[in-house]
């Protein structure tokens, strides 16, 4: 590979539309994995609005063998990765454009394109993959009629898969055969595929409402179809949800699913035939978590919901990703709150989102990679499928749910459809759907301002500041918003942001709501919506000092600034009805003693990495009892509120970070709340530790997610006290356990603990599950993640990366090792000698000349480097710069590097 030239850079301004259009694709595939036959039938028109031009197709790593006009020869250039055709017939009419290519997939180890993993072929076209399959106009605004047919030997490859439904298959010479897939819908090429392999599937028939039959299939390798059944129950319950919410119907006569061990991303949505990275689609109660099987109802949920929003109406260009990918996000977090028939399930399933817009699209925001919803340029299309493309997005919807109700956002859902089925469009189309259905809405008021979600980046902050006057009955509450500068941004305009808001007494009574101007009070929450730089609100007949109780349920994606005295987040922890704000007082209540801690031990934190000063006081340590210890609560909150922020979330509220520090006070602190709740944690352990045959609902699921943590506290309290009972139980639980979550949180016990019974139970589960591939991912991971003692962890890092099962090629597997060490291990990975870093420096370069995509990926865990402390900060630096210098790199690892030294 030659060192490429300066990266060009996209601008969003600069969209014109194609100069052809293509109507119909007529693709014939000869299958093998050395040289597969690709013999593409085109029909073309000229875009006649635009300018006549030549016509230029986009291909990469393709052996061009032929070239036809109408039946003729022509003639043509390569220009850089573009086929160029001049001669083309004038005026509108069509005509035939035949080109035939070949390629290795054997050899395709990007995973783009036409690539091959354990002898299947696969595809991955999204974004911009189709064209290592063959020379085409790849942007998703060319949508054609695509008529694929598949040949291949019968006895290495019998299932022939491709999109829409199957017209005709039969048998050929010298033990060949075919099928011909013919696709009712138009699409653009990304979500072209073809599967070809030895498979088996599990199937399914389902009737509509309208009375029509569907078949169903979840294709997997033979072997693992015992694991499909939650992937099939996921699928039916979208469908369900989907034509009950949306009135959206399954529009084919299959939906087909097939899973692969080697794939870049979680699933992708290719029309009829979603092609799921296995750790989406396997699932059995010995060998996935309650958190895998969550995960695979939303990500089956999530894929399937692109039918529509996404595949029926796709995008303009890729600057507007979001409207496919945020809005899709959103479906899937409201199809998974929606099968949670308990409240306090929905208000779980609403923490954990948030958590992640929190430790994830936040520092996104905050760093060199900061991006609008909707960006004006990329460099590389594939470093923009960001958790702010994908979650922020998601959480700019729900604001707009939030501003026209549950059912006129539906109605807008069904007049985005009514306008653009069959179409390649932007968000603002979307936007202004959903607004002109509520044509009273604050949203259809406020359209032009709320759009800047979508073109400004940054989180916006929101101060607030309440002055209670017990003279005039009156509490004033000034609410202020602003955004701190990003690449490119320095100056912001106000945002529209929705904020729910109630008012709490300190006894934790709810306090009615009433503006001077209103004639009755409001019980409960009322929503305001701040659109100035500063709004002031003045509340009348207010009986008490209240407590303001806001961004109730996290109204708005926005870092809120308000000075909570201790006692009022008590309040709210104890009383207030909103459980995300319950949450959040108990969040901000550990992160206010993490960061005083913090700040109080400067230069003090000793080279072991332990920290041995006492942070939690009585008072918080009695709120976190009280919780734990709370008859009403679900166990699944409980969780959540018991469990610190991350090292990487405390270090996100630092201007200055020593991670070392971090890692040091956030130890110390789990450490004392083991020891001073330890008889709290044995009693929920023996409340929480039996659930009878497994299920993976939300309240079984919580009663374990409570029953492990309180077993991984008791571990941890044994440490200090040298105790074995609670390791000797840990270790027997994890050997008589009946699922994974119990034998996994068994495990994670021991090892977080440190414990010596820690090494046999791993050798053990290796032994158990050798031959099961996701498991053993859990395994590495486990391993790579584990809480760092003397700097031990890198060198165990690199003893894996020298394991048999391990495989640098293999997505999942690099990310159980390298991402769990680099990205997820904060106190392991920045080490005061730098050597994480090199480690890190390594592990990119490496991976970029496997698969550009993931080693992009990982080059963003150093995204934050400039808020390090020294010597970590030029450490990381120069480990960085070590990158960028080198002689070969992709345009997606160099994008990332460059403007990470940029910033």
């Amino acid at each position: 590979m030659q060192r490429e030239g300066p990266a060009t850079a996209i601008h969003r301004a600069d969209y014109a539309p194609p100069a052809y259009w293509i109507d119909t694709v007529d693709l014939a595939f000869d299958l093998d994995p050395a040289k597969t036959r690709v013999l593409n039938r085109m029909r073309l028109r000229r875009n006649t609005d635009v300018a006549a031009q030549p016509l230029r197709l986009d291909g990469e790593e393709l052996n061009l063998a032929r070239v036809l006009v109408n039946g003729q020869g022509t003639s043509f250039r390569i220009d850089g990765e573009q086929l160029v055709l001049e001669n083309l017939p004038e005026g509108p009419d069509a005509f035939d454009l035949e080109i035939f290519t070949t390629c290795c997939p054997a050899k395709n180890t990007k995973l783009m394109g036409l690539f091959v993993s354990q002898d299947t072929f696969f595809t991955q076209c999204e974004a911009e993959g189709f064209r290592r399959i063959t020379y085409f106009l790849d942007r998703p605004d060319v949508m054609a009629s695509y008529t694929v047919t598949l040949r291949a030997d019968r006895a290495q490859y019998p299932v022939l898969l491709s999109n829409g439904n199957l017209v005709e298959e039969g048998s050929l010479a010298d033990g060949r055969h075919f099928a011909r897939w013919v696709d009712p819908f138009k699409k653009p090429c990304y979500l072209f595929a073809l599967v070809a392999g030895k498979l088996v599937a599990r199937e399914q028939r389902i009737r509509a409402r309208s009375g029509k039959e569907h078949l169903l299939q979840v294709f997997v390798r033979r072997g693992d179809l015992d694991k499909t059944e939650h992937a099939m129950n996921s699928l039916v319950h979208s469908i369900a949800w989907d034509e009950a919410r949306f009135g959206l119907p399954l529009d084919l006569e299959r939906f087909m699913i097939v899973a692969t061990s080697d794939f870049n991303m979680g699933a992708m949505e290719n029309k009829g035939l979603n092609i799921f990275n296995t750790k989406y689609v396997l699932a059995s109660p010995a060998t996935a978590t309650d958190v895998d099987f969550a995960n695979i109802e939303s990500v089956v949920g999530h894929e399937y919901f692109h039918n529509w929003t996404g595949d029926r109406v796709t995008c303009r260009d890729w600057f507007q990703l979001s409207l496919k990918e945020g809005l899709t996000v959103f479906r899937d977090q409201e199809f998974s709150q929606d099968l949670c028939a308990d409240p306090s399930a929905r208000a779980v399933k609403r923490i954990e989102d948030v958590r992640v817009l929190r430790t994830a699209q936040f520092p996104e925001d905050a760093g060199p990679m900061a991006h609008p919803v909707r960006p004006d340029s990329y460099i590389e299309i594939s470093n923009f499928y960001t958790v702010t493309i994908y979650e922020k997005g998601a959480e700019v919807v729900r604001m707009m749910q939030t501003l026209v109700g549950r059912d006129g956002f539906a109605k807008g859902m069904t007049l985005y459809f009514e306008r653009h089925d069959g179409q390649a469009v932007t968000c603002d189309d979307f936007a202004q759907a959903i607004a002109d259905a509520n044509p009273q809405s604050e949203l259809a008021r406020l359209l032009p301002q709320f759009k800047r979600w979508y073109s400004q980046a940054g989180t916006p902050r929101v101060k607030a500041e309440g002055r209670y006057d017990a003279d005039a009955r009156t509490y004033t509450l000034t609410l202020s918003q602003s955004c701190p500068p990003t690449p490119g941004q320095p100056d912001k305009q106000p945002v529209v942001i929705p904020v729910q808001l109630g008012l709490l007494a300190h006894d934790g009574r709810a306090l009615p709501l009433q503006l001077a101007h209103w004639t009755q009070p409001e019980a409960g929450s009322r929503l305001f919506v701040l659109t100035e730089a500063s709004e002031t609100f003045q509340f009348v007949n207010v009986d008490a000092a209240p407590v303001p109780s806001l961004l109730r349920g996290f109204s708005a994606p926005v870092i809120l600034d308000i000075d909570y005295a201790d006692a009022e987040l008590l309040a709210l922890l104890a009383h207030d009805s909103d459980p995300f704000n319950r949450w959040e007082a108990g969040q901000r209540l550990s992160l206010r003693r993490a960061i005083n801690s913090i700040a109080g031990s400067q230069g003090e934190t000793p080279a072991t990495g332990t920290f041995d000063a006492e942070i939690l006081d009585a008072a918080y340590i009695e709120a976190m009892r009280s919780v734990l210890r709370h008859p009403a609560l679900d166990a699944a909150f409980k969780e959540l509120v018991l469990t610190l922020p991350s090292e990487g979330y405390i270090a996100e509220q630092l201007d200055v970070v020593d991670p070392q520090r971090v890692h040091a006070v956030r130890e110390a602190m789990r450490a004392q709340l083991a020891t001073a709740l330890q008889a709290d944690w044995a009693w929920a352990w023996e409340q929480h530790q039996d659930n009878g045959a497994y299920t993976p609902d939300p309240l079984s699921s919580g009663r374990r997610a409570l029953a492990g943590l309180a077993l991984s506290q008791l571990c941890l309290a044994a440490r200090a006290s040298g105790d074995t009972v609670w390791p000797g139980k840990a270790y027997q639980r994890f050997k008589d356990a009946g699922n994974m979550t119990d034998r996994a949180n068994a495990l994670q016990a021991l090892v977080g603990s440190g414990h010596a019974l820690a090494q046999p139970a791993l050798e053990r589960f290796h032994a158990l599950f050798k031959d099961e591939a996701l498991v053993l991912d859990k395994w590495f991971s486990l391993q790579a993640g584990a809480p760092d003692r003397g700097g031990d962890i890198l060198p165990t890092v690199k003893k894996l990366m020298a394991h048999p099962d391990f495989s640098l090629k293999n997505p999942n597997r690099a990310r159980s090792v390298i991402f769990s060490f680099c990205s997820a291990n904060p106190g392991a990975f920045h080490r005061a000698d730098g050597a994480g870093y090199a480690f890190w420096a390594e592990q990119v370069k490496a991976l970029d000349a496997l698969n550009p995509q993931v080693a992009a990926r990982l080059a963003r865990a150093l995204d934050r480097w400039s808020k390090l402390a020294e010597p970590y900060r030029q450490q990381a630096r120069d480990a960085i710069a070590r990158v960028a210098a080198a002689s070969t790199l992709s345009k997606d690892t160099r994008e990332v590097v460059d403007r990470a030294l940029a910033g």
